[in-house]
């Protein structure tokens, strides 16, 4: 099977959609072209097929609301322009997705969401549970309050952010372009699309080259940074224009569509390394025999239930190290809990934990996701 074909076998994806396909070029929201990426998702997600959308346009829409053209420079006229412009945009994908009778949620991210271990957990847990429900999370960096010295700069990086947050499997970037060129179109009118690369090939950068339009942040370069970031957590990306008909359902079908860059790991797989290469432990827990058998043969996550002993010094998001009865560690994960919180349920069920912490947490100590098996 080819790898365009298995992106028909994929059942969570992350959208990016950029600011010049949302804005018409900066005449304010495009909502036919919105109406129709919005059916082309709500018929992916009627074939179980989960997706968080990333949306530019916050930005594009505010200054268009302001009668703003030209994008401004001060920190505080953008967040001003996002404010605005935010209400405009989750209004218009809210009442498109309803006519499908999906519900939406919108998703601010900031940069302490995904570096903060804490929040980490927080924001994966909050996708993970809506994409459960059923709901297509509308994410965008919380352009109102960030700092210039923090920001993420292109959603095509939050997006990649994303699908390592949720493990999504495909990322797929809709913008202007029908994908990256061996070289600039624009000047050289012999560039030829490239359709499938590996992305790890040293090369993609140097295609990339050039910069954005006036409305958006990034550009060709950004969106293959991009996808070498998402394939940490073994997602495919896919670059393609949002202009093409039924783009989203093409590419679904394994049609050569785009720029495909390709992961070299399933995402579980590049996760758990991930995990496992990490060294920062800050605190170790003790397994009993049948936390240890429910772990190492059956997969399971780690309940409070089957530990029997706690040391360290770990907040909610710390890496810690799991031991069985004769000290040898046996796995490592994020835990859900911190120190002390872990120290009032370790060997308790997990309906006891809210009688135990006065609120209802995590039924994990760490979730089979966030642990790997050394």
């Amino acid at each position: 099977m080819t790898a365009r074909q298995n992106l028909q076998q994929t059942r969570r994806w992350v959208v990016k959609i950029g600011s010049a396909l949302l804005t018409a070029d900066g005449k304010g929201l495009d909502s036919s072209a919105i109406a129709d990426w919005t059916r082309q998702m709500a018929e992916l997600r009627g074939r179980g097929i989960e997706l968080v959308l990333v949306s530019s346009g916050a930005v594009a829409e505010g200054m268009s609301r302001l009668g703003w053209s030209t994008r401004p420079h001060a920190l505080h006229h953008l967040q001003a322009a996002a404010a605005v412009g935010q209400m405009g945009l989750v209004q218009a994908y809210e009442s498109c997705f309803q006519q499908f009778g999906l519900h939406t949620a919108q998703v601010l991210l900031g940069h302490d969401d995904i570096s903060a271990r804490d929040r980490y957990l927080n924001a994966r847990s909050t996708l993970t549970t809506l994409l459960e429900l059923g709901v297509v999370p509308v994410v965008n960096e919380n352009d109102t309050v960030v700092t210039e010295e923090i920001r993420f700069g292109d959603n095509d990086t939050l997006a990649a952010l994303v699908a390592n947050l949720i493990d999504a499997e495909v990322l797929v970037i809709l913008t202007d372009q029908q994908g990256l060129f061996d070289a600039d179109p624009r000047i050289n009118p012999t560039a030829k699309l490239v359709t499938e690369a590996l992305v790890s090939d040293p090369s993609l950068e140097s295609m990339a080259g050039g910069s954005s339009g006036e409305l958006g942040q990034g550009g060709m370069i950004t969106k293959v940074r991009a996808s070498k970031l998402a394939a940490r957590s073994g997602a495919n990306t896919v670059i393609a224009s949002g202009k093409v008909d039924d783009v989203l359902l093409s590419i679904a079908a394994g049609q050569s569509v785009g720029t495909l860059l390709t992961a070299e790991q399933a995402p579980l797989i590049a996760r758990k390394q991930w995990l496992a290469g990490m060294s920062n432990i800050k605190g170790t827990v003790q397994l009993d025999d049948g936390a240890v058998k429910m772990l190492q043969q059956a997969g399971k996550s780690l309940l409070p239930v089957g530990v029997g002993a706690v040391t360290g010094h770990f907040d909610r998001g710390d890496l810690i190290r799991c031991i069985d009865s004769n000290g040898q560690e046996i796995a490592r994960g994020l835990v859900n809990y911190k120190f002390d919180e872990v120290n009032k349920i370790i060997g308790k069920s997990s309906s006891q934990i809210e009688g135990l912490l006065g609120y209802q947490g995590d039924e994990e100590l760490i979730h089979r996701d966030n642990l790997v098996l050394m």
